[in-house]
C-alpha cells in the first residue's frame, strides 16, 4: 500500500497535491514573489487507516496580504488619512462612526456576508430579540443561521439572496439591487445617501479581482465616500487580510458588475435600515426549529389546495379544513413576543418605557381582536373545545426569560407558580405582570413576564383578554397570500373570505404587523425551495 503525501498551497487560485510512493517526505516548494507579509508551513502527522503508516500534511499559513495599490489606498496611510479628511469636511463620513463603532472582524474565512450584516445590524441599534451570550442581546455572526445553516455557509459562502433574506428577518428594512437592476448614477446617490446618514447603511458584494485583489467573491459594508474624488471606502471584514481601503466608485461599481458562479446572477448591493418601530411587536415567526420548514410548506402550498379540494360552504368549514390538518409542532413556528425582566431588579410599578412598549402591543392587540376574522375564529374554536391557559403559557415564557436571563438552557428550570397582576404606571394607568418562581437547582428566581391586555365587556363586567390562540391564529391567517383562498369554488364565500383577510380594512399597526409577518413567511418559503434570489428587492404580498 503507497503512502499519500499532502501538502496544500494556494497561490494564484492553484492548489498542488503533490503525491509520492514510499516513505512520507515533507514538500517544500517555493513561492516565487508571493505578495504576504509573512508565510509559514506547517507539518501535521496522521495516520493512514488502514496501514497505519504515517502521512505528513504541510499547511501553509499566511499574515495578512499587501494591498495591491494603486488601484486601492489604504485607509491608514497618508493619502488615505487626506481623503478621509477632505470626505468629513464635506459631511460624506456621517455613517462611518456607528460602523466603525461595532465593527468585527469574519470569524470564518467564508463569513464575510454574516459578518458585515452583524456589523450593520448593531450599528443601527437593532434588538435581535434573543441572547447571544449570558443576559447579552446582540448580532453577532452566530446568530444570523435563519436563511442559511451556518455549516453551509462556513464551508461554502452565503449568496446576495439569502443575505438579504437574513437583513429582513432580523428586522431590518431592506432595499436590495443587483447591478443590472440599477444604474452606476444611482449607486453613485446610494452611497452619498447612507455617507450622510447614520440610519442607513450600505453592503457591497463585490469580486476582488478586479482590485487585484487575491480571492474572488466578498461582502463588505461601504463606510464613507469623498465626492470630489469618487472614491468609496470599504470598511473590509477580512481584516487578517486587507485593511479598509480607498476604492474609485467607477472600478467598485465594475467590481459589483461580476457573475457569481454560485448563482449565475450579477452581484451588487443593499441599503439596510431601522424601520420606523421594532417589526414583529407582538408577533413573529421563529425558524429556529427545523419544523418551520414542513410549516411554512403547509401554509404556503397545502391549504390553497385544501380549501380548493374540499367542498366549504362557510367561513366555519374553512377554518376546519385548515386548522384540522395544522402540523403538531404548530406553535413552534409563531409566538408572540414578551418582555421579561428579573423580578428583584425592578420596582414594583411599570417605568415610563416599559408602559409605552406594553401599550403599542395593547393597541396592536386590540385591533386584533375587533376583526371579524378574529370573532369568526373565536367561535369555531370555541366549538371544539379549545382552550387556552395565560398562566400555562405564561409560565413557559417565564422558564424562557430564566435562560435568557442567565445565560443558561430552559432544559434546566421549571415554574413552581405564576401569579398575575396588575401594577400602575405613570399617569395611575394600569398593566398586567405574570411573576413566576422560576427554580433551578433548588435555588428560585422570580421573573416577570409583561403581558398586554385589553378590555370587553360581558354580563359578568369588564373582562381581560391576554394574547392567546385565537389571536396568534387569526394574524397567522391575515398574514397567508390573498391568492391562497382564490380556489373557493363557492364564489359569494370566496369573496366574504377575501374581504375578512382585506388590508384595507385593518388599522395601520395591525397592517404593519400583518405585513411584516407576510414578509417573513415569503421569505422563509423562497429558502426552503432555494429560490430566494428571485424578485427579491419586491418580495410579491
Amino acid at each position: 500500500m503507497r503512502t499519500i503525501i499532502n501538502a496544500f498551497f494556494t497561490y494564484s487560485n492553484r492548489i498542488i497535491t503533490p503525491k509520492v510512493k514510499g516513505s512520507a517526505k515533507l514538500f517544500a516548494p517555493t513561492f516565487p514573489n508571493l505578495p504576504v507579509r509573512s508565510l509559514s508551513v506547517s507539518q501535521h502527522i496522521y495516520t493512514n487507516y488502514p496501514s497505519k503508516k504515517p502521512v505528513v500534511m504541510a499547511m501553509a499559513s499566511l499574515y495578512r496580504r499587501s494591498l495591491p495599490s494603486p488601484p486601492a489606498i489604504d485607509f491608514s496611510s497618508s493619502e488615505g488619512k487626506k481623503i478621509f479628511n477632505e470626505a468629513l469636511q464635506k459631511g460624506t463620513m456621517e455613517g462611518f462612526f456607528r460602523l466603525i463603532s461595532y465593527f468585527q472582524t469574519q470569524s470564518e474565512p467564508a463569513y464575510c456576508g454574516l459578518a458585515s450584516l452583524s456589523v450593520v445590524l448593531n450599528a443601527l441599534s437593532i434588538d435581535p430579540g434573543r441572547k447571544w451570550k449570558g443576559p447579552w442581546r446582540w448580532f453577532d455572526e452566530s446568530m444570523l443561521d435563519c436563511c442559511e445553516p451556518l455549516e453551509v455557509v462556513k464551508e461554502k459562502g452565503i449568496s446576495f439572496g439569502k443575505v438579504v433574506c437574513l437583513a429582513h428577518c432580523s428586522g431590518a428594512k431592506v432595499e436590495a439591487f443587483r447591478t443590472n437592476q440599477t444604474t452606476i448614477d444611482d449607486f453613485r446617490k446610494f452611497v452619498m445617501k447612507c455617507s450622510t446618514s447614520e440610519n442607513c447603511h450600505m453592503i457591497s458584494t463585490y469580486h476582488r479581482g478586479v482590485f487585484k485583489q487575491t480571492g474572488s467573491g466578498h461582502f463588505s459594508p461601504i463606510g464613507g465616500y469623498n465626492a470630489e474624488r469618487d472614491m468609496a471606502l470599504i470598511l473590509d471584514v477580512a481584516r487578517f487580510k486587507y485593511p479598509p481601503h480607498w476604492v474609485p466608485l467607477k472600478l467598485l461599481w465594475e467590481a459589483m458588475d461580476s457573475i457569481d458562479d454560485s448563482t449565475g446572477k450579477r452581484r451588487g448591493f443593499m441599503l439596510i435600515s431601522r424601520p420606523h418601530r421594532e417589526p414583529g411587536l407582538l408577533y413573529t415567526l421563529s425558524c429556529k426549529d427545523e419544523s418551520w420548514i414542513s410549516i411554512a410548506k403547509y401554509l404556503k402550498e397545502d391549504v390553497p389546495r385544501l380549501v380548493s379540494s374540499q367542498h366549504v360552504d362557510s367561513v366555519e368549514k374553512i377554518l376546519s379544513v385548515v386548522f384540522k390538518s395544522l402540523p403538531s409542532n404548530f406553535n413552534t413556528f409563531i409566538r408572540w413576543v414578551a418582555e421579561l425582566r428579573i423580578a428583584e431588579d425592578t420596582k414594583q410599578n411599570l417605568s415610563a418605557e416599559e408602559k409605552s412598549r406594553l401599550n403599542l402591543k395593547q393597541v396592536v392587540l386590540k385591533e386584533v381582536h375587533e376583526t371579524e376574522l378574529f370573532k369568526h375564529i373565536s367561535k369555531f374554536l370555541s366549538t371544539v373545545g379549545y382552550e387556552d391557559s395565560l398562566t400555562y403559557a405564561a409560565a413557559k415564557a417565564c422558564c424562557q426569560g430564566a435562560e435568557i436571563l442567565s445565560g443558561c438552557s430552559s432544559k434546566e428550570f421549571c415554574c413552581r407558580e405564576t401569579c398575575v397582576t396588575c401594577v400602575k404606571g405613570p399617569g395611575e394607568a394600569e398593566g398586567t405582570v405574570v411573576t413566576g418562581v422560576v427554580v433551578r437547582d433548588g435555588s428560585e428566581q422570580n421573573v416577570d413576564l409583561l403581558v398586554p391586555s385589553t378590555q370587553t365587556d360581558c354580563e359578568c363586567g369588564p373582562e381581560a383578554n391576554y394574547p392567546a390562540g385565537n389571536d396568534v391564529f387569526t394574524v397567522l391567517l391575515l398574514a397567508l397570500p390573498p391568492q391562497t383562498w382564490s380556489g373557493i369554488k363557492d364564489q359569494a364565500l370566496m369573496h366574504e373570505m377575501k374581504q375578512l383577510i382585506s388590508m384595507a380594512s385593518l388599522p395601520t399597526m395591525l397592517q404593519e404587523e400583518v405585513l411584516h409577518l407576510r414578509r417573513q413567511l415569503q421569505l422563509l418559503k423562497r429558502c426552503q425551495e432555494n429560490k430566494e434570489e428571485e424578485d427579491f428587492a419586491a418580495p410579491a404580498f
